[in-house]
């Protein structure tokens, strides 16, 4: 259930100012160019982070929008290679033109993993509602077929549907499948998705036991503590942790600037104590970097796609020392 204080603070925001939205977002998007993410990457580097790139924007009208986004994400694959950053990339599988044009947009997702394979970089496909929640999970598999086994997809603890998507993705990729477990952005139906705080969180925790069972390398993408320590439990029951070599007998070979079959994940610009605390335990910790001219769009949908950041919003606002990036 998201709090009246929630709601009132994300109705407030939207009604805000272009440069207000800006000075909210400034923490949790890098900038507007691939310039303002290298210089956050940089500066991260020196806490142990890596990173996984998004540029903003995500469903288009025209396959002449998801050429914009192939041709960025070629400039941010030379950027982090130019730069030696240990970052790989995140792509919205519908800023490809998935939904407007299948064929083309598994071709221009095809084009990027291909290219980013070539540079041992690996591709992350973001989940996004449950339109394409199917599509997203059978590109995966498509491009596994293809020989382009550097790219892996994202799975939402919230959906009934996740456990059995992890049974039929370790059916067709075994150890090489590669996922994000996220509780969820996006408040789906209730005919498809749990909606009570405790419920997500225990589906998301099921979700974690079952890839780390299977053998599957495992980033785990939340900023909730229940969840981050339920993650930390099952590795140490499982014998695996910083500095040790995965010990799973059906796991995968590790993948260059991976971690020991898992890592843990977290956004710009939140739980920053928690991912340094997480680093200098010894963890891998991966941080999510946004970049794009559509920074405002991005953040004004994030907040009427989930409330409950409204609470995150004033934090930030009124205690901004409690939340260093």
């Amino acid at each position: 259930m998201v709090s009246w204080f929630s709601k009132s603070i994300v109705a407030m925001t939207i009604r805000m100012p272009r440069w207000f939205v800006g000075w909210v977002s400034r923490r949790y998007v890098a900038g507007s160019t691939i310039q303002d993410a290298v210089k956050i990457m940089h500066r991260l580097s020196k806490e142990g982070a890596c990173f996984t790139v998004d540029v903003l924007g995500e469903e288009i009208t025209t396959l002449d929008e998801a050429q914009y986004f192939l041709d960025e994400y070629v400039a941010v694959l030379s950027a982090i290679t130019e730069n030696g950053l240990d970052a790989n990339l995140s792509i919205k599988p519908t800023a490809f033109g998935l939904l407007i044009d299948e064929k083309k947009g598994m071709e221009n997702i095809e084009t990027l993993v291909r290219m980013a394979n070539e540079h041992d970089m690996f591709v992350r496909l973001d989940m996004e509602d449950h339109r394409v929640t199917t599509p997203t999970i059978q590109a995966v598999v498509d491009l596994h077929a293809m020989g382009l086994t550097n790219v892996g997809t994202v799975l939402q603890g919230r959906l009934f549907r996740t456990l059995e998507d992890i049974m039929q993705l370790e059916q067709s990729l075994g150890p090489a499948a590669d996922y994000r477990i996220c509780k969820g952005i996006y408040l789906e139906p209730e005919e498809i998705s749990f909606s009570a705080y405790q419920d997500i969180v225990d589906s998301t925790n099921a979700c974690i036991d079952q890839m780390l069972a299977s053998g599957a390398y495992c980033a785990i993408a939340s900023h909730d503590i229940p969840v981050i320590e339920y993650a930390k439990s099952a590795l140490t029951a499982r014998g695996m942790g910083p500095d040790k070599a995965d010990p799973r007998s059906n796991a995968g070979e590790k993948r260059d600037a991976k971690g020991p079959g898992y890592e843990f994940q977290m956004l710009l610009g939140v739980r920053g104590p928690m991912r340094r605390k997480l680093a200098k335990e010894g963890h891998r910790t991966r941080v999510y970097i946004p970049y794009g001219e559509k920074w405002y769009e991005y953040s004004i949908r994030r907040l009427q796609e989930n409330p409950t950041i409204g609470t995150q919003v004033a934090k930030a606002f009124l205690m901004p020392w409690t939340n260093r990036p």
